[in-house]
């Protein structure tokens, strides 16, 4: 009886079994989705052994080696900072502030006493005096002339005669105080013997005497003659 019985559960259970797959000879696998089971038959095909995993690992740490020269290439290049401008210097340029003072006197429009630049000729002299007055001679008078430290210039005064008083421009300088321009103004003095006429004064704790001029090199008996009653001590 009980033979039977288990014979009869078998029964009932493979009935069942025949209807969850729908037909007596088909494979469990018939409930199995589709798309796995088609993964599942091209997997072989996808395997590229051992010389496609070769190819693979190849082409990957080359594509690792470009992206890390792309991103070395994309890295900001530092530019080079410009030179520092140069400061300003903090002391200002100085001018020169040695000048000459001057009277103009005679036929000019504002006669007076003016300082002007050392190196000024009598023309700055009579610009400086509102120039001329209309009509005015000017004589004698040499415009180009540099000026003297003290002098007069008197525009429009007739010529001296001969064995009077100097005329005004030709004032007598002092050897121990002169500049380099007022000992250009002695009649035969240039830039160079003017220079000599300086460093003898300088290396001799200056002039004691006119006569000592005749030391210095380049002033001969006849220079010396034009030269001292334009000058003093």
């Amino acid at each position: 009886m009980r033979a039977q019985d288990s014979t009869s559960e078998r029964t009932i259970a493979e009935s069942r079994l025949r209807s969850l797959t729908g037909s007596e000879g088909a494979p469990f696998s018939a409930g199995v989705p589709e798309s796995f089971q088609a993964f599942r038959a091209a997997a072989p095909a996808l395997d590229p052994g051992r010389p496609g995993l070769r190819v693979l690992l190849a082409l990957g740490a080359a594509a690792v080696l470009v992206a890390g020269f792309l991103l070395w290439r994309a890295q900001p290049v530092p530019e080079p900072l410009p030179d520092p401008a140069p400061l300003a210097s903090a002391t200002p340029a100085t001018t020169p502030t040695t000048k000459v003072t001057v009277h103009v006197a005679g036929k000019v429009r504002e006669p007076g006493v003016y300082p002007l630049p050392t190196g000024s000729r009598v023309q700055d002299a009579i610009t400086a005096a509102g120039g001329i007055r209309r009509g005015a001679p000017l004589g004698t008078l040499n415009l180009a002339r540099r000026l003297v430290d003290g002098e007069q210039i008197m525009v429009g005064a007739p010529a001296a005669e001969p064995g009077s008083a100097a005329a005004p421009e030709a004032a007598v300088i002092d050897l121990n105080a002169a500049t380099l321009d007022q000992l250009e103004q002695l009649p035969g003095v240039g830039e160079v013997l003017a220079s000599r006429i300086v460093d003898f004064r300088t290396s001799h704790g200056g002039f004691t005497s006119v006569d000592q001029l005749r030391e210095v090199s380049g002033i001969g008996t006849r220079r010396f003659e034009e030269i001292k009653p334009k000058v003093r001590i």
